[in-house]
């Protein structure tokens, strides 16, 4: 006997026509519809504007609707691709399909839409749920930018600085700049410019350079300028000659960055297949120059460097011998580079942090400044230096107390040449 088929469940029906219910539902032309009429309404009041769309969001899905009602706020409409307004298709129809109480409609200075980000803000802080579609639909406009008008745009770029200024979405938003015909056009690189100009206005340059290398955008910031043009010499010139330096600074940062982690892993291969010291030393030289490395910096660089390139031995007793042959074989490196009092005083700092900051090295510190005075690292004068006043406080009285001996033996030897010279 063919057995019969098992009936749904009463839970898995529930569940159909809840969905077959939520699929009816979705209108989002009466959302519109119901939004532009209330907001009409408000006569561009913005505080009865967020008074009405606080008391809304108990009636309509904002959830499911926020692309609809940020598209709305943003542009006055409902956008189609490409960022013209959606209207309707009945000619004898008579609701209105646009609004002005948007950010395309606000007066173009500063304070008028900081007054407009207000409403978004409070809109954000009562429906919490609704800061991820924020994002994306900024993102999304964004990527409509060609369509709009020349004032739409400045209007977007202002408040769009405004809004990363207060931390309201991250800065990825910002790749809805890098479709290809923004970045043709130039559109992505002026509207760029004008909302990096209104954030700086709103926040420092290192608050600016947090947020973008948080979300990783500090990398990519070449991408807003045209292929065909795009170089870092022409990014650092376009801001400069824009009255924005804090930009090309931020580039500049970046690039030092990447030089320095260039330098460090080739420099770290050529230790570690023990190439000639003086074939390292020219390389060291030749990318200072190149690239306007500092001597500190670089100093600190070979220093992390050639630690860097050793398994150390986890027996403390072992680790002393281990890193004196180490620094035997290059320790000149340093003194290639370090040639002034401050980067020696810098380097010295640096290995007191070094020895405390790995404890097998606590024990070695001493020993690692005698062998780099032998090999005139450092001298006398910037070890008294450290020893009296410029040490760091990390194992400072350790340290100190490791170095006596040696600091009052070099203290004798310059008063008997002292005497020597009278």
């Amino acid at each position: 006997m063919s057995q019969k088929a098992e009936k749904p469940s009463l839970s898995g029906q529930r569940l159909k026509t809840r969905k077959r219910d939520e699929k009816e539902k979705y209108d989002p032309t009466s959302f519109r519809d119901a939004i532009v009429l209330g907001l009409n309404e408000t006569g561009a009041d913005l505080e009865q504007v967020s008074k009405y769309l606080d008391i809304t969001g108990a009636k309509l899905n904002y959830r499911r609707y926020a692309e609809e009602l940020f598209d709305i706020l943003f542009a006055g409409g409902l956008l189609a691709p490409g960022g013209t307004i959606i209207e309707d298709k009945d000619p004898d129809s008579t609701k209105a399909t646009r609004t002005n109480v948007c950010v395309f409609c606000c007066d173009e200075d500063t304070k008028s839409l900081k007054a407009f980000y207000e409403v978004f803000s409070k809109l954000l802080r009562r429906y919490k749920y609704l800061e991820r579609s924020f994002e994306e639909t900024l993102k999304k406009i964004l990527m409509f930018t060609r369509g709009f008008k020349n004032e739409e745009k400045t209007k977007l770029a202002k408040i769009t600085g405004i809004i990363l200024a207060n931390g309201f979405c991250t800065p990825k938003c910002l790749q809805g700049l890098f479709e290809d015909n923004l970045v043709k056009e130039g559109i992505s690189l002026e509207f760029s410019t004008l909302m990096f100009r209104t954030w700086l206005e709103e926040k420092d340059v290192n608050a600016v350079f947090a947020a973008l290398k948080k979300s990783q955008m500090d990398l990519r910031l070449l991408e807003f300028y045209p292929l065909n043009k795009r170089s870092y010499d022409a990014f650092v010139a376009h801001f400069e000659k824009e009255g924005l330096p804090q930009m090309a600074n931020i580039l500049r940062a970046q690039k030092n960055q990447e030089n320095r982690k260039y330098l460090q892993k080739e420099l770290g291969e050529m230790v570690k297949s023990e190439e000639s010291p003086n074939e390292i030393k020219a390389f060291l030289l030749e990318q200072m120059q190149k690239n306007g490395l500092g001597e500190q910096e670089t100093t600190i660089l070979v220093w992390n460097t050639i630690m860097d390139c050793v398994e150390w031995n986890k027996k403390e007793e072992l680790v002393a011998e281990q890193a004196l042959r180490h620094l035997k074989a290059n320790g000149q490196l340093l003194s290639a580079i370090a040639k002034t009092p401050k980067s020696e005083l810098a380097l010295l700092v640096k290995i007191q942090e070094y020895c405390y900051d790995n404890m097998a090295f606590m024990k070695v510190f001493q020993k690692i400044v005698v062998i780099l005075y032998k090999m005139d690292v450092l001298s006398e004068d910037v070890i008294l230096k450290w020893y009296k006043e410029a040490h760091s406080t990390k194992g400072k009285s350790v340290f100190l107390e490791q170095m006596a001996k040696f600091v009052e033996w070099l203290e004798n030897a310059e008063e008997e040449s002292e005497e020597d010279e009278d």
